[in-house]
């Protein structure tokens, strides 16, 4: 997998309504073909006539051919030529992956769609389809034909395939979208120049890959139920393609568990997630990440006490203060890493760690010395006046760890994050 990182995306806004919405393009839709001389001219009129009826915005029809041997090429400039909002993408390698991202990443529409030449999803489906994207609701959005209340018209075979293949995909790559490869899918502009180079596949896995990269990404992925009628002259290899796109879940499956993909750079890229909002008044959104800090410190003061009263039972204050600390430290160090300063992926992660021990090395000395002074001042201090001391003592540490946090280990995120994170 590549592992090209990606800057940050706009917040979501709503696009041109009015007469600039007619005169502007907002929607591209895409139709991939190859060798398809005898529906492609009928899919490309229905499909323009239906938005010439009921789509408000301004569209354009892209016939993106990718290397068809027969007169396919033809039909498409001849569509081309005589209809203003028709497009036509010649490519000279196979793939409907290739094709999409060839069309898409080259589009300026802030909506982008396609849609299969059969046009087996009934077109009502459309509107719905790209109207949150135009609203700014979601970023992603596709048909499922496995909703309830979804209305498909297909054979036993397919229907067994199309939901085994989905339930390999929930129990490998926890996705939770209900159906990956109807192909009737749509995705905002800025959200396409963002994902598309990093997916690798550029056939029929393209989409899944597409759907994981943003869930993963904590993009909004919305689905809309589709009428749906199989296409008895589909020439999709089944078996070929089932075996694709079991090594296309392997190879993202397995990059996800390395660590390969970005995904920290990805993560939440909007800045106008609710969550992601600073306090007001607030600059840096500080008193989140001291609330977080606290919340953490904590949790992370009470695991320190326990560990040390459970090594102090067979080892002297010192060495049990040391050893306490440092496994409270790195596992401070990890929480406050993703909760407080929420850094995402495994991107720095061990030097974050490596920085958060000489943090852990600062404390260690101030409560090393508070307890090296309590035994200078009254050798035969009780047990719970040392925990007093190294309460104390903690806090102060807290209150550093703190500072050396916000301004060292995680300092380089902060400033890679978008406005709205901070």
């Amino acid at each position: 997998m590549r592992t090209e990182t990606a800057p940050t995306l706009p917040a979501r806004r709503h696009l041109p309504a009015g007469r600039e919405a007619r005169t502007t393009t907002v929607l591209d839709v895409v139709v991939p073909v190859h060798n398809e001389e005898a529906g492609l001219e009928p899919c490309v009129r229905r499909l323009r006539d239906f938005l010439e009826r009921n789509f408000p915005y301004g569209y354009r029809i892209t016939v993106a051919d990718n290397a068809s041997t027969d007169r396919t090429p033809l039909i498409a400039a001849r569509l081309a030529a005589s209809l203003d909002e028709v497009t036509a993408y010649r490519l000279e390698e196979k793939g409907r992956g290739r094709a999409l991202r060839a069309v898409w990443g080259a589009s300026e529409a802030p909506v982008r769609a396609y849609m299969d030449v059969d046009l087996s999803t009934d077109l009502k489906a459309l509107l719905p389809l790209v109207a949150p994207l135009i609203s700014g609701h979601s970023d992603v959005a596709i048909g499922s034909r496995l909703t309830r209340s979804s209305r498909v018209v297909r054979g036993p075979k397919r229907e067994f395939i199309s939901r085994s293949y989905n339930l390999i995909l929930r129990g490998s790559l926890a996705a939770r979208f209900s159906d990956a490869q109807c192909g009737f899918k749509a995705v905002r502009g800025e959200v396409a120049d963002r994902l598309l180079p990093l997916v690798e596949d550029t056939g029929w896995f393209f989409d899944t890959e597409l759907l994981v990269l943003a869930e993963r990404s904590r993009l909004r992925i919305h689905e809309v139920p589709v009428d749906w009628v199989d296409d008895p002259d589909s020439r999709v290899a089944l078996v070929r393609t089932a075996l694709e796109d079991l090594r296309g879940v392997w190879r993202v499956g397995r990059a996800l568990a390395t660590g390969a993909l970005p995904l920290s750079r990805l993560r939440r890229p909007f800045g106008d997630d609710p969550r992601d909002r600073e306090l007001p008044g607030v600059p840096g959104g500080l008193a989140r990440q001291l609330a977080g800090f606290c919340v953490v410190g904590g949790f992370s003061t009470l695991l320190f006490l326990g560990l040390y009263s459970l090594f102090r039972t067979g080892t002297g204050p010192q060495f049990a203060n040391a050893l306490a600390l440092l496994l409270s430290a790195l596992g401070n160090t990890a929480a406050n890493r993703r909760l407080t300063f929420r850094v995402r992926g495994r991107d720095g992660a061990v030097r974050h760690q490596a920085q958060g021990l000489l943090v852990f090395a600062t404390g260690l000395a101030l409560t090393s010395g508070s307890l090296a002074a309590l035994d200078a001042a009254g050798p035969d201090a009780s047990h719970s006046t040392e925990l007093a001391v190294l309460i104390a003592a903690n806090l102060a540490a807290t209150v550093l760890r703190f500072l050396l946090f916000r301004t060292w280990v995680f300092a380089a995120e902060e400033e890679r994050a978008p406005a709205g994170r901070r």
